[in-house]
């Protein structure tokens, strides 16, 4: 199956867990891709204590996840994309959508 996840929050046990879904999924050998949105986009790099966003985020690129970061987003923030989290735009997300069996959003 193809999961499509949008992530919107960088809140610590939600981006966590949303994470882990993605990871748990690639594992079971389903087609996963992660678009960032909103104050998602500040994933990368997340760390908390208990809920280390950035530590499952790498877990899922190492076992060959994608990320797709909104370019808005990132630049209302002054940021840039990563190659980890490469600036995308809304034509991304829309391909992801349509692309996905099941489109899921934390």
């Amino acid at each position: 199956m193809k999961f499509g996840i949008i992530l919107e929050t960088k809140e610590y046990e939600k981006a966590w867990n949303a994470f882990r879904f993605a990871t748990t999924a690639k594992k079971q050998n389903h087609k996963v891709k992660v678009f960032l949105m909103g104050e998602a986009v500040e994933c990368e790099g997340l760390t908390h204590e208990k809920y280390n966003v950035d530590e499952q985020l790498k877990t899922f690129i190492s076992i060959g996840g994608e990320i797709l970061a909104c370019g808005t987003c990132l630049k209302s923030r002054h940021k840039d994309g990563t190659e980890t989290c490469p600036i995308s735009t809304m034509i991304d997300c829309v391909q992801m959508v349509e692309w996905a069996d099941r489109t899921i959003t934390f």
